[in-house]
Parts: C-alpha cells; sequence; structure tokens
C-alpha cells in the first residue's frame, strides 16, 4: 500500500540516488506509481515512472499495443543514456521479459536537427524498418506520413509529433504540431527519434533472420508455408502482429532489464515471496501457451528464449545493492542469493480499526467524528504529525469544517512536501493514498478520506494529454466513392484533376454519371456534394445527369420525410417558444447534496453542471444532450438536476433501456437521496402488476418523486402530477418514436439527455443547433484507457486473460452475438477454464431468467458471462474488467464502443480482445470501424468517435425515423 510507496521515496531521498521498485504484478504497480506521485509532489511527478508489461499471452499473433510499446523504449532508452528517473517500478512480468539489445536501441535512435543533411529516403526506409507504420494522418506514437517536402512522424520519445519540412535533403524547420487539429503547436532545433516497436528489422540482417526463421521452422517440423508469409511481410516491410514473439530470431542475442541498469543502482522488492510466485507462474503459463502454439503448428521460439527465470533474477541482483520489503523472512532466497541478508524490523500499522469505527457518513454531522480525534490524540502522544489526504475539494471543506466545530486547528497544505512534520500539527492535503497507515519511526500518520467517509476515494494526478480535446476533420474522399450531388443525384468520385480556365489553373472533383457522363466540380462549389450513405450494401445506381431519377428520388424522400416533419419540428419549436417552469436551485440543500459525491468534479463535469442548471433556470423548456464516456459522471449531474427538480416538489422520469440498468440506476438514486426526503421508485416489467399498479397511482397522487423505468414508463397508464424533468439514458437505444413519445407528455418539461457516443441523428441535430450539446472529454482521475487488442480466436488468448483477470479477483465479459451457437461457445470456454463459473445471457430468455442471471453476475455469483450485445447498454459492473469480442468485425462503430465501455470502471487496468477472422477476409467498413477503435483507445473518445460514426454512416435525416443515412429512397 501507500505505506511501502513511502518507504520508498524516503530510500530515493536519503541516499540521494535513483531507485528501481520491483513488484509482484501490475496493478500493484499502478498503484504504487500513483501513491510515490503523491509523496514526490507537483515538482518530482513526472520522475516515477512505470516500465509496463505487455499484459499478453505469450506465443500469440496479437498486435501489441503501440502506446505500451512506446512507453517502454522511451523508458529504456532514458535508462541506457544514464538518466533514470528518482523511481522507476517495474512488474515481475517486465522484469522476467527479454528485451531488445541496447546496443540497438542505442544504434537504432536518431537525432534529427535544424539545418542537418539528411537522406530523405533513407529516413522513410529507417522508420519502417523501426516499426513505425505509414498513415496518410499522423496521429499515434508509431505513425509517419511523407507529402511532398514534409515528413511527419511521432517517436515514442516526445509527447507531441513532429514536422519535418525539408529544402532539398537539408531540414529546414522542425515543428512539433497537434494530432487533434494537425496545426504547427511549436518549433524546436532538435528532436529524437526512437523505434517505435521492440523489435528492429534492418535491411543489412535480413539474410539472418530469414535464415533463422527458416532454421526454427525446420527444427519445430513445420511446412515451408509456416514461415513464408513471415518472410514475405518481413520482405515487403509489412508489421507483423506478434513479432516480439520471435525476438530471439531477429537478434543473435537479446538484453535483460538489468543489463540496462547500472552496476550501483539501488534496487528494492517488493513481497519477494510473492515475486518469485508470480514468476513461476507466468513461466508455467508461456510453457503452457509454448506447446499449444507447437501443437497449432505456429512458428514460436522456446520459454526460455523470452523470459528469465526466477534464479536468473537472484542471480542478477546478487551483486548489487538490494533491499526487500517483506512480511516473514524469505531463507530461499538468502540460499539463491548466496548471501546472508540482514534483516530491520519497521513499525508500521495500517488503519484498518480506526476505519472500522468512523462513519461520518453523508449527513452525520460530526456525531461519528470521535475515532478520528481519537486517532489525532494518539498520534500526539507518540509525536507524530496527523495528515488527512482529501480526495476532492468538497471533501476537503468538510473535514476542515468538522475540526473547526471541533476546535482543533489545521494547516492545509497544497502538496505533500509541504507538511513540516510538527508533531503536533493536524495538515489537509489534497490529493489521494491508496490507504493510510501510522510510521511512528518517521513521526507521521495518514489517513485517508476514504478511511473517514468510508466511500472510494480519488487521485490527484497530472491531467492526461487527450489526443481528442477538439473534433477533427478527416472525411476523406477516396476515388471510386459515390457522391451526391444536390442537382444532378448520385455519381461516382473519380479524383481531383488540374483544369486552366481562362488561363488560371484551378482544382476540379470529376464526378461520372451514367452512360459516361463527367460533371468537373470546383473544389469551392463542393458543399454542393457529400459522400453517398445508404442502407444496405447493395449500391445504387448512378444517375443520368439531366434525367428524370434524381428528380423523382428526391420526391419520394421528401413525401416521406414530411410524414413526420410538422409534428416533430413544431415539437421543438413549441418547446422553444414555451414558457417552462423555471427552477429556482436550494442553494444550502443543494451545496448538501453536492458534498455527499464521493468524488473531485472534474472540470467538464462542473461546467456541464453549470449548463443544465443555467438550463433549469431559464423559462424555455430544457433539451440538452450531455455526451461523455461510460462512467465520466454522466449519471451524478441526472441526480443534480433531479434534486433541483424535486426540490420545488415536481417528478422526474429516467427512462433507461434495459431492466437491468434500471435495477442499478434505482440502487444509485437510492443511496444518493437516502439522506433527503425524496421518494424513488423503479417501474419495469420485472415488478409485479400489484406493484407497478402502485408505482402508477403513486405518480398520478403525486406521492413518488423520481420514477426509473424502462420503455414501460410510456405506457398510456402512466400519468404524473407534475413532471419537471425527463432523464433520457443511453438514449441511442431507442427509437425515434419512443423518445419524441416522452417528450410530448408535456412540451414543457425539461428533457436531459445522456449518452457515451450519441447515434449520428442525435448529434448531427445537436451540431445543426436544434438542440443543445455539453461534451465531458475529462476522464475521471483513476481510470485508465483500454487496452484493445485485435486479434484471431486463439484457445491460448482466452485461458490466459480469463486467468489473469480471475486472480485479481475480477469477472469476464464473452460477447457472442449469435443465439444459436451461443451455449457450444460457452461449453468450449468452459473446458478451456474449468475453473471459471460461466453464465450465459441473451435476449430470447424469458425475463425472469435473464434478470436473474443478470443479478448473479451483479452479485458476483458468476464470474465469467456470455453473452450477446444485451449487454450494451450502462451495466456497470466495476469488478470486470476483461472483455471478449467475438467477430467484432459484425458490429457497428458505437456498439464496440458501447461493449468496450462495460469494462474500465474502477481504478484495475482494463482490457478488450476483438476477435475477427483474417484481416484479408475483412470488409473495408469493417477494417475501418476497427482502426478508428483502436485509434480511440484513449479515455474520452467517446464523442469522437461518434463523429467518425457520422462520417462512416450519415446523419440520419433531421426530419425522419432513419436514423442513419441522409435520404435512402
Amino acid at each position: 500500500g501507500a505505506a511501502d510507496a513511502y518507504i520508498t521515496w524516503r530510500i530515493h531521498r536519503a541516499a540521494g540516488m535513483p531507485v528501481v521498485l520491483a513488484v509482484p504484478d501490475s496493478s500493484e504497480a499502478a498503484r504504487l506509481v500513483d501513491d510515490l506521485r503523491f509523496f514526490a509532489g507537483r515538482e518530482a511527478f513526472d520522475d516515477i515512472a512505470l516500465f509496463p508489461s505487455y499484459d499478453l499471452a505469450s506465443f500469440r499473433s496479437v498486435s501489441y499495443n503501440i502506446r505500451t510499446a512506446g512507453e517502454r523504449i522511451a523508458l529504456l532508452y532514458r535508462i541506457s543514456q544514464g538518466l533514470l528517473p528518482s523511481v522507476t517500478v517495474v512488474p515481475v512480468d517486465s522484469l522476467i521479459q527479454r528485451l531488445v539489445p541496447t546496443e540497438k536501441l542505442t544504434g537504432f535512435a536518431m537525432s534529427i536537427d535544424e539545418g542537418q543533411e539528411i537522406d530523405r529516403d533513407a529516413l522513410v526506409a529507417r522508420r519502417v524498418a523501426g516499426g513505425y507504420e505509414r498513415t496518410p494522418v499522423v496521429e499515434e506514437v508509431g505513425d509517419f506520413s511523407v507529402r511532398g517536402s514534409i515528413i511527419d512522424l511521432f517517436s515514442p520519445f516526445h509527447e507531441q509529433p513532429v514536422r519535418i519540412d525539408f529544402m532539398g535533403d537539408t531540414v529546414e524547420s522542425i515543428n512539433f504540431f497537434s494530432p487533434v487539429t494537425q496545426r504547427r503547436s511549436r518549433q524546436t532545433n532538435s528532436i529524437l527519434v526512437l523505434p517505435a516497436r521492440e523489435v528492429v528489422i534492418e535491411k543489412k540482417s535480413m539474410g539472418r533472420i530469414i535464415s533463422s526463421v527458416k532454421k526454427r521452422a525446420g527444427a519445430l517440423g513445420l511446412p515451408v508455408s509456416a514461415s513464408r508469409e513471415i518472410i514475405r511481410k518481413m520482405e515487403q516491410n509489412e508489421l507483423i502482429d506478434g513479432i516480439e514473439n520471435l525476438m530471439p530470431l531477429i537478434y543473435p542475442s537479446t538484453s535483460t532489464f538489468f543489463d540496462y541498469l547500472p552496476s550501483d543502482t539501488c534496487l528494492v522488492f517488493l513481497q519477494p515471496e510473492n515475486m518469485r510466485h508470480a514468476a513461476e507462474t507466468k513461466a508455467a503459463r508461456a510453457l503452457e501457451n509454448y506447446n499449444s502454439a507447437k501443437k497449432d503448428g505456429k512458428l514460436c521460439v522456446g520459454p526460455d528464449d523470452l523470459y528469465i527465470s526466477w534464479q536468473d533474477v537472484a542471480d542478477s541482483v546478487r551483486e548489487r545493492p538490494l533491499l526487500m520489503f517483506s512480511m516473514l523472512a524469505d531463507a530461499s532466497l538468502e540460499q539463491m542469493l548466496g548471501r546472508r541478508v540482514l534483516s530491520r524490523r519497521i513499525n508500521v500499522f495500517d488503519n484498518t480499526s480506526t476505519s472500522a469505527m468512523l462513519h461520518v457518513g453523508k449527513n452525520d454531522g460530526n456525531r461519528a467524528i470521535a475515532p478520528l480525534l481519537s486517532w489525532i490524540k494518539d498520534n500526539r502522544h507518540a509525536g507524530a504529525a496527523s495528515v488527512v489526504v482529501c480526495g476532492s475539494r468538497a471533501r476537503q471543506e468538510r473535514v476542515e469544517k468538522l475540526f473547526e466545530l471541533n476546535d482543533f486547528k489545521v494547516v492545509t497544505v497544497d502538496d505533500f512536501t509541504g507538511l513540516k512534520n510538527s508533531g503536533s500539527a493536524v495538515y489537509v492535503v489534497p490529493g489521494a493514498v491508496s490507504s493510510g497507515f501510522n510510521f511512528y519511526d518517521e513521526r507521521i500518520a495518514i489517513i485517508s478520506d476514504a478511511e473517514i467517509f468510508g466511500t472510494p476515494l480519488k487521485r490527484h494526478k497530472k491531467k492526461e494529454k487527450s489526443l481528442r480535446d477538439e473534433c477533427l476533420d478527416l472525411d476523406t474522399l477516396r476515388q471510386g466513392d459515390l457522391v451526391v450531388h444536390v442537382d444532378h443525384g448520385i455519381g461516382r468520385y473519380e479524383g481531383i484533376e488540374k483544369i486552366k480556365v481562362d488561363g488560371v489553373t484551378n482544382d476540379f472533383l470529376l464526378i461520372t454519371y451514367r452512360d459516361g457522363d463527367r460533371l468537373y466540380l470546383s473544389v469551392d462549389r463542393m458543399d454542393l456534394a457529400r459522400k453517398y450513405v445508404g442502407a444496405g450494401d447493395i449500391a445504387p445506381p448512378l444517375d443520368k445527369m439531366g434525367g428524370k431519377s434524381w428528380a423523382r428520388t428526391k420526391a419520394r424522400a421528401k413525401k416521406e420525410v414530411e410524414k413526420i416533419a410538422k409534428e416533430l419540428l413544431s415539437l421543438y419549436a413549441r418547446r422553444k417558444v414555451s414558457q417552462g417552469r423555471s427552477f429556482t436551485p436550494p442553494e444550502e440543500w443543494l451545496r448538501d447534496f453536492e458534498a455527499g459525491f464521493p468524488f473531485e468534479e472534474t472540470e467538464d463535469q462542473r461546467r456541464v453542471i453549470e449548463e443544465v442548471l443555467s438550463d433549469m433556470q431559464s423559462p424555455v423548456p430544457m433539451d440538452r444532450l450531455v455526451c461523455g464516456d461510460v462512467g465520466y459522471g454522466k449519471t451524478e449531474i441526472a441526480m443534480r438536476a433531479s434534486f433541483v427538480c424535486v426540490s420545488e416538489g415536481m417528478q422526474v422520469a429516467v427512462l433507461v433501456p434495459t431492466t437491468v440498468l434500471a435495477e442499478q440506476h434505482f440502487a444509485t438514486f437510492s443511496e444518493r437521496f437516502s439522506g433527503f426526503p425524496v421518494n424513488i421508485a423503479a417501474l419495469s416489467r420485472f415488478r409485479s402488476v400489484r406493484e407497478q399498479k402502485k408505482i402508477v397511482a403513486d405518480l398520478k397522487e403525486g406521492r413518488l418523486d423520481i420514477v426509473i423505468g424502462t420503455h414501460r414508463l410510456l405506457s398510456k397508464d402512466v400519468q404524473f402530477k407534475e413532471l419537471g424533468l425527463v432523464v433520457l439514458d443511453e438514449e441511442q437505444r431507442f427509437g425515434v418514436r419512443h423518445k419524441e413519445a416522452l417528450k410530448k407528455l408535456r412540451t414543457t418539461v425539461d428533457v436531459l439527455s445522456l449518452t457515451a457516443t450519441p447515434i449520428p441523428r442525435t448529434l448531427h441535430m445537436s451540431l445543426m443547433g436544434v438542440r443543445d450539446i455539453s461534451v465531458i472529454t475529462t476522464p475521471p482521475e483513476r481510470r485508465r484507457s483500454i487496452k484493445t487488442y485485435i486479434c484471431e480466436f486463439d484457445d491460448a488468448i482466452i485461458r490466459t486473460a480469463v486467468r489473469k483477470e480471475l486472480e485479481r479477483g475480477g469477472q469476464i465479459f464473452f460477447v457472442h452475438n449469435n443465439i444459436h451457437k451461443i451455449h457450444f461457445i460457452a461449453n468450449h470456454i468452459q473446458k478451456l477454464v474449468p475453473e471459471a463459473r460461466l453464465g450465459i445471457a441473451h435476449g430470447r430468455m424469458t425475463p425472469e431468467s435473464l434478470e436473474n442471471e443478470m443479478m448473479r453476475f451483479v452479485n458476483r455469483e458468476i464470474d465469467m458471462l456470455v453473452c450477446t450485445r444485451i449487454i450494451e447498454s450502462g451495466i456497470d459492473i466495476p469488478s470486470a474488467n476483461t472483455i471478449f469480442i467475438n467477430r467484432a468485425d459484425m458490429f457497428g462503430l458505437a456498439q464496440l464502443y458501447q461493449l468496450r465501455g462495460r469494462v474500465g470502471r474502477a481504478d484495475e487496468q482494463a482490457y478488450a480482445y476483438l476477435f475477427i477472422p483474417k484481416e484479408s477476409a475483412l470488409g473495408r467498413d469493417a477494417q475501418k470501424r476497427l482502426k478508428v477503435l483502436m485509434e480511440h483507445s484513449d479515455l474520452g473518445s467517446g464523442f469522437q468517435i461518434a463523429m467518425n460514426d457520422l462520417k462512416i454512416r450519415g446523419g440520419g435525416s433531421a426530419l425522419g425515423v432513419s436514423q442513419s443515412g441522409h435520404i435512402s429512397a
């Protein structure tokens, strides 16, 4: 916990030298990095580093996460140059993995300076050898592009990509630029270009590498075809998924993490007995996967060629400075090290007993503060300073008020490094630690707000650079795409041609029509044409210029649209001119309600809350769309709006797409409103007839303040006494008629829609100004990006990933969207991982069976849920952090994003495995969807994905029930 981080940081400060902290697993490593950054303070925040593991099954053809690769390479290079961070945290998986040889990494590193002469062709060839991918636009680490005299590339060493302008072969200028807007941000004189992956395949080594590949294939008794495709890709400079698993065939020798470290580096092993167990487990799994790969006829190398053993670790640290934190003396380690291990007892105690007695709830005031005051008095008696760590501004104010009421003087500091360590002082520090502790030898005792209030904590964290803060319009038109001209109809785009008119050369889009008709459209009149988007896969016939077919098509579409246009637009018009209810937020009560929120609001969240409350205070009925990634706090915004509504005696209707989500929201709302006189109920088909009748009656009589339900709320028997607010959650799951039916309950009602990836039609209307839109792009402070892998269906990947999740006490989703084969898949998985408790869920089960199965998963009675995409909507299970999506190519972009969003809701690292057929069998749109999903694995990208979906599918008719395709007639 946090005590380990504190001691490690003190060791670094006392020794005045860098420390490498080795830990049993990746989750512990991530927690320790956060704790270390708290103790190091803002000044040294960036000098705490993590050497991440790939978290992948060995011997599998899976694309390694390019960002993880970039982080590893940048850190290895930094260490190789003697620039060790103050503390580097390394999980065992990374510690035992064989690495790119130090001389290869440093040899490939290339400095590019302004004014330098460089062979551009050689530079491009070198990027390809280093694992860079040539792309039209540079957005991610490892991308590069060439446009005339400009080369853009994204080196792992830098936080932004660079744009290099050449004059001939001379570097004229170097500029960093935004991967979002593609605009230059600042100029620089020099950059460092590192390989993008750990495997560098240089042309001069190609003969030896091919010979090694063939020799290994022969040793395994594999046919020539087993190595032919890999050799072809190497010769063609194509990226090879999982090539890191063949590293010993690429390099004559490999390095270990210890080879990169200076010999006098201070090493700290956290729980060496657990580290050894983790290393041995990894070795056993690697052997199992190796045997499986051999059996499947795959080209692979032995586990010993990819990992070092625990004995190798012991040998590597024998002559190095080594400290170990252990609950017990490990005699076997002494034996392996061949030297005596000196031990010293450190008296550090946790806050378990104090925390158990502390029940300062949402509205308990100072009634339960006695244990906290007693804790402070004990610390003073021991001569230790008391430090209360608060994860939010609201929590900090609450703590300060509690102490003030009890005549305790507190000192508030901005940073842990600001402590003076006075034995009698009580400090309040913003931030978060994983757990508190009492370390009287150091005269310090720490307690977290989570231990005081009994609710989750948030970490003070440097805002992660977001590649998605703005919308990027890269709507590329490719030769052969169908386009629609406003006057001439559907034609085929054939490219851009330069034509001289009246002595002036201009660019024109060439569009061909039926019978060879050609239209040259000036680029300054591109607004007259747009990309064709239609339903289905059948391409429409081309129109004839001057013909009548396009006019007939427009007439049919117009007639279809007008059926709904008057009703729908008049509703929006009435809402804009109607005098709705103008709410006045009750300041004192609202402050109390806000203080009950256990997390620090993000800047985006605060802005959106202000926008929503401002709308509610306006006499014009609110119609706002809040778009934010799953788990970004949209529900809290809805609850604040609901609180304002019910505080004035009005009712709230919360419409959700599924019964399970209704039950979860009911539990969330009930807990959040527990200290206030608010009556809440859930109305769905799973309530008994008697219960439903009572809820309906209570709504009509005004005895219910908030009702949460599925489309059952739209039934004719449901009437409200005084409806003030409608909340639509996961609105993309409802049809237009469902949503409009709810709005028609009253044109004066405020409507708040919540979505992670709004369907294109909804987004289209918002961007046109028909509706107001609020976007939340800032992630909660402990959320991590979901590591996404795209690969073919593989038993070893399933087995390894499931066991890894079970070992950390987590749960797993396996999405298989074919009901007929779902039991076959479940049986197959059960054979692979017999220890896992499996459940099955799909839409053809009876409502009772489906609810029971989902609730068993929610209650953790089963470990793994094999299901259809019924889980797409809003189900919130923080313990589920691994998801498999079978035949991911069959899903839409928003569906994939929603499915992936079912995991990663806690502070654990989440993983998504997208199983697809061979890439050659994928359709063009499927490839595009999966590429977008991989590109947008960073947090806060739901809105950006919706924009891509808008490009791929079209916006839907603003005046029709069609939710994709501008007009399909």
